[in-house]
């Protein structure tokens, strides 16, 4: 048994009896063999089977004892990757470094993403350990990505034309001495081995020394990768030749059959396929740039008096900006002076404009159609909305989706094994084919090397997750990661909360019935002072309602919301209870009277809230929540697709059925608490269902988290999306339908990539054994493979809604 030590820096100990309490946990994990618990240190060394479990097993086991672990997060740029088994080489680098619990490298992203405890561990050692293993690395931010590779490009542009320059001649004479081309002149000049030599040197150790740099590195890291494909490949093809060429002195120059342009043309047709794959991954993060390209530049900001113009870095929480018609919002905020219309499309899909007077939000990047307004900043730099979702998306197109793990494992020993076919190529070749014919026996191994392209594997998944999440961002749908788009495919149940998910979430106050003898005004303000502590939308209704009378609401002594129930307070004296049946039953409050009233209330769809003062039933109060207009349609397209649809809320069974029926959802599942919802997903998944859940509330982040797939609609709370693994930006159930299919057609388009790259390496690799490859066939092959992989996932850029 294997064994791997953890440090774990841990929060939360109170006393030594915590320090005791979290190693007598970790130590009833399966595959703990040791663990010790340093109170004073808030530390623990775990000792524990890396074949078994994970470090996060342990994480997990800490936090369900209710305490914290400290680690970090840092993005890396890595620089000088050439294959996916660059990628795996660094990412278990990584993992090795102490206090690294996590490694994730994206070989099209050209990045690492690592999380690490800051007691053990910190950036520079990350950095010296990429280095180590032969690559570079810096802080992502340091320098822009697409400046680097810009440079990058730019770079391999001027290798190219010079490698063309050069081995043009080699290609002209190699082509005129075809048997079907023999008409074509070349000078004799180009058919002298000497000056063959002079043009096939440079392009063998300028234009393709960094391949030599890239095979010494990986060699020397006990691994192998592309580039010793592409060293052991042309170095044989041009010292064969440069062997021949010496032997020929005082032979002729002319009779021998050489091979430089093998190696000299391979390199070319490597380094285009090269330009190719970068030009293509760079189109595959549009979504970023376009998102970037969003964002103001300037802001008009009020400071002593004056209007300054300064650049968006420079605005600050509290700041007053003045926001002219037609011009972008520069930072999230509120409105305090002014009023408009702002259209949000390019954040929530809305076309419609939305008004905005003094006291409402407005969102960083929106532009403002209509008057003149002045915000005051609320959120800047990486707090705004945009900032935020631009880093979902990148987080998103960093990470890892489970099935790439087969082309991990793959291109692990991928490179090992081709050699391996190249020799055995070599010798059966040399040794029964055609005995004693070096020269072609030499050039199927070489086509054997060069068809060989661990690239195709390295990006048939990432460039996938790049493009689709990418495009699902810009319909306005956050994955959090490559694991939530690959499982949302698996959906075949949707549970849907009603509140703000189905409805609008903005109800209004209808109906105020009163018992007899029970004053208006004062019923109404002790309701409303009671309602104004609730975060539920139906409270607020009832507060915007009572306040619109014109009654002005005192303050609440005592205030206490009971999940599933309703609320409590005391509010000048009196104890104020609105809320469900259930919640004048558990305190003995008749309510016989009212309640014929009350269900035919129900029966036309309003939430009724009973309401007692002092234990007495002083009223009733309705309020109506109006369905969205796009929630029937797309709870149709979700039956469409095969997926059963259920509603899910605590409003009581007669209000949630005409909801229910109305929308036209298969189940609905009335009455339910809070901490219910979650139970009646874990109830759902226990039978065999793949969930997803969406909601909009704190109440539905339990449910939200239990779920196989958690959505959060945008209009909702923080917590919720928190606690979501897919955030619907426009809030528009249609857009539930639209992740489903992003999903699928994601998931499509990896397995495609992959079936091509396992095809074309499982087809292409005996071919060239069989000798039926030239070898500068095999390298435009190799290089136009990985460049396909590209080509067929930048299509999920098109998928239109």
């Amino acid at each position: 048994m294997s064994t791997k030590q953890a440090n774990i820096r841990i929060t939360g100990m109170m006393c030594a009896s915590c320090a005791n309490r979290i190693e007598k946990g970790l130590k009833k994990i399966e595959g703990v063999t040791e663990a010790n618990v340093n109170f004073a240190l808030e530390k623990a060394s775990v000792l524990y089977d890396p074949d078994k479990i994970g470090i996060h097993t342990l994480e997990e086991k800490i936090a369900s004892l209710g305490y914290g672990t400290v680690k970090e997060t840092v993005e890396l740029q890595l620089v000088g990757m050439t294959c996916a088994a660059c990628a795996n080489r660094i990412e278990k680098g990584l993992t090795k470094v102490p206090g690294v619990t996590k490694a994730t490298v994206n070989f099209a992203l050209e990045t690492a993403r690592v999380e690490y405890d800051p007691g053990e561990a910190n950036v520079q050692d990350l950095i010296n350990k990429v280095e180590q293993l032969g690559y570079q690395a810096k802080l992502k931010g340091e320098e822009k990505q697409e400046d680097h590779r810009q440079k990058e490009f730019q770079k391999q542009q001027r290798m190219f034309l010079f490698s063309v320059i050069l081995s043009f001649p080699l290609l002209w004479a190699m082509v005129s001495h075809l048997p079907f081309t023999s008409w074509i002149w070349f000078p004799d000049l180009f058919m002298n081995s000497w000056f063959q030599l002079a043009l096939a040197t440079p392009v063998q150790f300028i234009i393709g020394g960094h391949f030599y740099v890239g095979a010494f590195k990986a060699l020397r890291n006990k691994s192998a990768n592309m580039d010793v494909l592409v060293a052991l490949g042309t170095s044989a093809a041009y010292f064969y030749s440069v062997y021949l060429t010496f032997i020929s002195i005082g032979h002729g120059a002319h009779k021998m059959e050489l091979y430089y342009e093998t190696s000299a043309i391979l390199i070319t047709l490597i380094i285009l396929g090269k330009l190719f794959e970068a030009r293509a991954k760079g189109r595959s993060s549009e979504a970023i740039k376009k998102l970037m390209g969003l964002q103001a530049k300037t802001a008009l900001v009020i400071r002593g008096g004056q209007e300054l113009n300064v650049p968006i870095e420079q605005v600050g929480v509290g700041d007053l900006l003045i926001v002219k018609p037609g011009e972008k919002i520069p930072v999230d905020g509120e409105v305090v002076e002014g009023a408009s219309t702002v259209d949000e499309s390019m954040l929530t899909g809305e076309s419609i404009p939305v008004e905005k007077r003094v006291g409402d939000p407005v969102i960083g990047a929106t532009i403002n159609k209509h008057g003149r307004l002045v915000i005051k900043a609320t959120r800047v730099g990486q707090d705004t909305s945009l900032a935020q979702i631009i880093k979902v998306v990148e987080e998103a197109q960093g990470s890892k989706a489970p099935i790439q793990r087969i082309a991990d494992q793959i291109s692990g020993v991928f490179v090992p094994v081709v050699v391996g076919i190249a020799v055995v190529a070599f010798l059966v070749w040399f040794l029964i084919v055609d005995p004693g014919q070096f020269a072609k026996a030499l050039e199927k191994a070489i086509a054997v090397l060069v068809i060989a392209c661990p690239c195709a594997l390295g990006l048939a998944t990432p460039t996938s997750i790049m493009a689709g999440s990418g495009r699902a961002a810009e319909l306005g749908i956050l994955f959090k990661g490559g694991e939530h788009l690959e499982l949302t495919q698996q959906i075949d149940t949707v549970v849907l909360d009603k509140t703000g998910t189905i409805t609008i979430g903005k109800p209004q106050l209808t109906d105020v019935i009163l018992a007899k003898d029970v004053d208006e005004s004062n019923f109404l303000a002790w309701v409303g002072a009671t309602e104004k502590n609730s975060e539920h939308p139906l409270a607020e209704a009832i507060v915007e309602g009572i306040q619109a009378k014109g009654i002005s609401l005192p303050d609440a002594e005592v205030f206490e919301a009971i999940p599933g129930y309703g609320v409590r307070a005391m509010v000048q004296g009196k104890e104020i209870l609105i809320g469900t049946r259930k919640l004048m039953a558990k305190h003995q409050v008749g309510i016989d009277e009212i309640l014929t009233q009350m269900s035919e209330l129900e029966t036309t769809g309003k939430t009724a809230m009973l309401v007692a003062i002092d234990k007495q039933y002083a009223g009733l109060l309705a309020v109506a929540d109006t369905v969205k207009k796009t929630s029937k349609e797309a709870i149709h397209r979700l039956k469409e697709l095969g997926i059963e649809v259920i509603m899910i809320t605590g409003d009581n069974e007669r209000t949630a059925l005409a909801i229910g029926k109305e929308v036209g959802v298969d189940r609905v599942l009335a009455e339910v608490l809070p901490e219910g919802k979650a139970e009646e997903v874990k109830k759902l998944r226990q039978s065999g269902k793949k969930v997803a859940m969406v909601g909009d509330g704190i109440n539905d982040a339990p449910a939200l988290a239990t779920a196989d797939i958690g959505m959060a609609m945008g209009t909702g709370t923080d917590v919720a999306m928190e606690a979501a693994d897919i955030t619907l930006i426009r809030g528009d159930l249609n857009s539930i339908a639209d992740a489903i299919l992003m999903s699928r057609k994601t998931m499509r388009n990896i397995k495609q990539n992959l079936f091509w790259a396992f095809a074309y390496n499982v087809i292409g690799i005996p071919v060239a054994a069989l000798g039926f490859l030239a070898p500068w066939v095999a390298g435009a092959a190799m290089a136009l493979s990985s460049v396909s992989v590209v080509l067929n996932a930048l299509r999920l850029q098109r998928v239109k809604p």
